[in-house]
């Protein structure tokens, strides 16, 4: 398994479109851990169960209906902070419709915080 977070993400649009309730992600990481804790802060994902074992672990995600399309992003751009708009067109849908995720200096977290701080960084996923 090469990227752990595309095969997390395209196992919830999966289960998303056949319209289970939940979904069960192998193994976990912290990177995929707090892309699924923002993606929970935004009403996109309910409750996160995780649980650790002497691999890497695994979390039970309860799905929501929310999420139209989820994925990595191959290649991880890097972005300045002038750079989001060109991003956004090219992986949302619409202007302020979905989220971007941004691995920066600061840690992870949507490309909405990171404008407002004024940060650039690297892209990881999108979701809408």
């Amino acid at each position: 398994m090469n990227d752990t977070l595309s095969t997390a993400l395209s196992n919830i649009l999966n289960a998303e479109k056949v319209g289970k309730q939940f979904c069960m992600i192998k193994p976990i990481s912290k990177t995929i851990r707090i892309v699924l804790e923002i993606m929970k802060t935004n009403n996109y994902l309910g409750n996160i169960e995780y649980t650790e074992n002497i691999r890497a672990g695994h979390a039970k995600v309860q799905l929501l209906g929310n999420i139209n399309k989820c994925g990595s992003i191959k290649p991880r751009y890097n972005i300045k902070k002038e750079d989001y708009e060109k991003f956004e067109k090219r992986y949302l849908p619409a202007k302020d419709f979905g989220f971007l995720i941004v691995s920066t200096s600061k840690g992870v977290m949507s490309h909405i915080e990171a404008k407002e701080k004024k940060i650039g960084g690297r892209l990881l996923a999108y979701f809408y």
